[in-house]
């Protein structure tokens, strides 16, 4: 696959968008809450706005929808072959907290599926980017890029959830997983949680909890690249496609997981 502009531009843009959210961070930005009463800060605007420019300088010709500019009818969103995905600010909570656990995404969506994702991690200074058949790459503080692959899962698995959100369904399935061999739970935000995967830092994570598209498509983009996947409950590869919600189903991103643990998640796969 070729992207439509170059890659290292991309990647410039994340970082940029990145380094405007930290003019807000730990300054007790003002918060102002949205009609679906998430919140949002300057820092997710500024990004936004700093993303939505670059990307129309990169490719005037290609659209863009940005969590923070959704408002785009079916009727029209329904003839996008191919749209950038924009979250400029994921874990705006972790954000307002105070925690280094948010990040910048951008992904590129084309026929209802990921096929690209660049991941910035502000605080750390941390780019993650990526795609299915590409390869993924970290880059620590404008150094070198360095390929990084999911590790093959072990006797223990180290299980990534949500530090705000959990159902029912999810405590039953990490139930599940206990019953049948050791995991280690670790709580952290945004779509930090797919880049630990993708880094061979954790095994799983499920999610049976509300997420939206912009949410998840750039971070699945690097876990596929890193060799992982993210599936639905049917068992299928986790899409895109232009529907009146922004709402995802429930999805499990994972490394390197066994025929038979895959089988115990009960996703409909064999």
């Amino acid at each position: 696959m070729t992207l439509p502009c170059d890659t290292e531009a991309l990647l410039q843009l994340t970082a940029r968008a990145g380094s405007e959210t930290l003019k807000w961070w730990r300054q007790e930005p003002e918060v102002t809450a949205k009609i679906d009463a998430s919140p949002v800060t300057a820092a997710d605007l500024a990004a936004h706005h700093m993303i939505l420019a670059g990307l129309r300088e990169l490719t005037p010709d290609i659209p863009v929808l940005s969590e923070e500019d959704a408002d785009v009818a079916l009727s029209q969103r329904q003839h996008w072959q191919r749209f950038w995905l924009v979250d400029p600010l994921d874990g705006t909570k972790e954000f307002i907290a105070g925690t280094d656990e948010f990040t910048v995404n951008i992904a590129l969506v084309e026929q209802g599926q990921v096929r690209f994702g660049a991941v910035g991690i502000p605080a750390r200074n941390n780019l993650y980017w990526g795609g299915k058949s590409l390869g993924a790459w970290r880059r620590s503080a404008g150094g070198t890029a360095e390929a990084i692959h999911c590790r093959k899962a072990s006797e223990r698995l180290t299980v990534v959830a949500s530090r705000r959100h959990t159902s029912p369904e999810q405590e039953a399935l990490l139930a599940r997983l206990q019953s049948l061999q050791e995991i280690e739970l670790v709580n952290i935000g945004s779509s930090l949680k797919f880049c630990l995967l993708a880094e061979g830092n954790a095994d799983l994570y499920p999610r049976f909890a509300p997420t939206s598209q912009w949410d998840t498509a750039a971070a699945q983009a690097v876990l596929e690249g890193a060799g992982g996947q993210v599936l639905g409950l049917d068992g299928m590869r986790f899409d895109y496609p232009q529907r009146e919600t922004w709402l995802n189903p429930h999805f499990v991103a994972a490394g390197r997981l066994s025929p038979e643990l895959l089988l115990a998640l009960e996703l409909g796969v064999g």
